[in-house]
């Protein structure tokens, strides 16, 4: 596996034996972080955000609770699992541990096939958690973020650009007659066209940071960071004539067509507005494009 790749386990142990004993069970299927105290762990956890931290619990100064506390706490670690380690042997203690939301706990002395175990077991519940966040964020049927992503995506943005002072534009599209396109073709090409659109929305963005989601029915979405006016009509009207022009297989051979329709709003105070009217003066400006005869792009002023 490449190092790269290998999930992060940071152990915490004010004992070196116990670091070394652990790093050499685990190191060939994973990245090892060490500290060797209780602050040392919450920084190493806040600076690296291991997949999992093996916690002592027995430590001077800061004992494995007060350190599993303080994680805990922090909005950046509190999703972290955490094991336990301990030589305490009563059941009291696993109690404890687990009661504070421990994710599982490991036993001195060590057993390697114990050690790995609990450890990927850990792993695959966070493989499993990760999987089903990322699903919860992403369109199926396009394969766009959602609704739900953009909401988050907007918002950091958001705050970016008002931090160093930059312009932020909204693009909100809309399939025309996207009813009467069901009417005639189904439903199920109605999702095909959906697909296309999608493909061609996502092609016209050139920059890492531009961001396209569906919005929902037959409507999507774009954030364009440290955007213009003029900027994001140029990629408005690069993403209108793109999807103008591709062409949607039928499964009878034949070929069909859709057009959109695109509201443009540029905000550049974001001291005296919100996320919210910047969407609504895209959603305005996208009612003024379908009302002026569709397939064409307009700006909010």
């Amino acid at each position: 596996m490449n190092e790269e790749k290998k999930y992060r386990i940071l152990i915490v142990d004010d004992d070196s034996s116990n670091i070394m004993a652990l790093t050499h069970i685990l190191r060939h299927e994973y990245t090892i972080l060490a500290a060797k105290s209780g602050l040392a762990a919450i920084s190493a956890a806040e600076k690296h955000l291991p997949d999992v931290i093996v916690l002592d619990v027995l430590m001077p100064e800061m004992d494995g609770y007060a350190v599993f506390s303080a994680l805990k706490s922090s909005e950046r670690t509190q999703n972290i699992p955490v094991i336990f380690v301990t030589g305490l042997s009563g059941a009291e203690d696993e109690e404890k541990g687990l009661a504070l939301g421990a994710a599982d706990y490991i036993a001195k002395p060590f057993s390697n096939a114990i050690v790995k175990l609990r450890i990927g077991n850990q792993i695959k519940i966070l493989d499993q958690y990760r999987t089903i966040e990322r699903l919860s964020m992403i369109d199926i049927l396009t394969n766009l973020p959602n609704r739900r992503s953009f909401e988050e995506q907007v918002i950091m943005e958001w705050r970016r650009a008002l931090r160093e002072r930059e312009t932020i534009s909204i693009l909100l599209i809309d399939v025309d007659n996207f009813k009467n396109y069901n009417d005639t073709h189904g439903h199920q090409q109605g999702d095909v066209a959906l697909q296309h659109v999608a493909r061609g929305l996502d092609g016209s963005l050139r920059r890492s940071g531009d961001f396209a989601a569906r919005w929902g029915g037959e409507e999507f979405i774009v954030l364009l960071p440290n955007t213009d006016s003029p900027g994001a009509l140029t990629i408005s009207e690069q993403t209108r004539r793109r999807v103008q022009l591709e062409d949607i297989p039928r499964s009878d051979g034949m070929k069909t067509n859709v057009t959109i329709s695109v509201g443009v709003n540029t905000m550049v105070d974001q001291h005296t507005a919100t996320v919210d009217e910047l969407i609504s003066g895209a959603d305005k400006a996208l009612y003024t494009a379908k009302n002026g005869g569709r397939n064409k792009v307009c700006i909010y002023t």
